[in-house]
């Protein structure tokens, strides 16, 4: 993307299956309202996307093409999870359960000429050891868990060169609110931002090449979105 604007967008998911309030759809509209922060120097847009491989294919490809972001945050929940993670890289293939219509993707993949495996360009586990937020942990995966979170990731990876990251927050609760989340989406995106720049820097180009190699970290479980 040779023309590539300051602008960030941060995309949040619809209901799905019990879930008819979706916590990254909450936590993303919390973050709207308190903004990066006036030292990033970007447009913040949000996004809901449905849980619709095929809508969210036409949706990621769009914000690509039409808005020439500089990166781009897809947010989804992790029914099962207690803390937030940082989801490294994306897969091509396994994408077989059925999204809200119950449609699949031919043979489970999202890209047939696509490569197995992409790895965004911001070291995760870096993130995480270095975003504090108050009141719930932060870690890093390896596997995003193949629904239609991992589906947009790959596009995005896809699209934007590894410009692109997912997060998966827990569903909300008491002492998870939604604003407590989104204020975590905000430091993290911040984190994100600047290992970007540390990324993009002459002497580590070759940096992310081992991000997704190793099976260590702090895998998901379960059906993520």
């Amino acid at each position: 993307m040779d023309s590539q604007s300051s602008c960030v967008v941060v995309t949040g998911f619809g209901p799905f299956r019990q879930h008819l309030v979706n916590s990254s759809w909450e936590a993303v509209k919390e973050l709207s309202k308190l903004g990066l922060g006036s030292d990033m120097q970007v447009e913040l847009q949000i996004l809901q996307l449905p849980v619709d491989y095929r809508e969210v294919k036409q949706k990621v490809t769009r914000i690509w093409e039409d808005l020439r972001p500089q990166f781009v945050v897809h947010v989804g929940v992790d029914p099962a999870a207690k803390a937030i993670f940082l989801e490294q890289c994306s897969k091509n293939r396994g994408y077989r359960d059925a999204d809200i219509r119950g449609f699949r993707p031919e043979c489970g993949v999202c890209l047939p000429d696509g490569p197995e495996v992409i790895a965004s360009e911001v070291s995760m586990k870096e993130v995480s050891r270095r975003a504090a937020v108050q009141g719930v942990e932060v870690a890093f995966s390896r596997d995003a868990g193949r629904y239609v979170c991992d589906y947009a990731y790959y596009l995005s990876l896809h699209h934007g060169n590894g410009r692109a990251a997912l997060i998966h927050l827990p569903p909300l609760s008491p002492w998870l609110p939604a604003s407590l989340l989104g204020k975590a989406l905000q430091v993290i995106i911040q984190e994100m931002l600047e290992e970007t720049e540390k990324a993009r820097a002459p002497n580590l180009v070759h940096r992310k090449l081992g991000l997704c190699s190793s099976s260590q970290g702090e895998p998901t479980g379960g059906l993520l979105l």
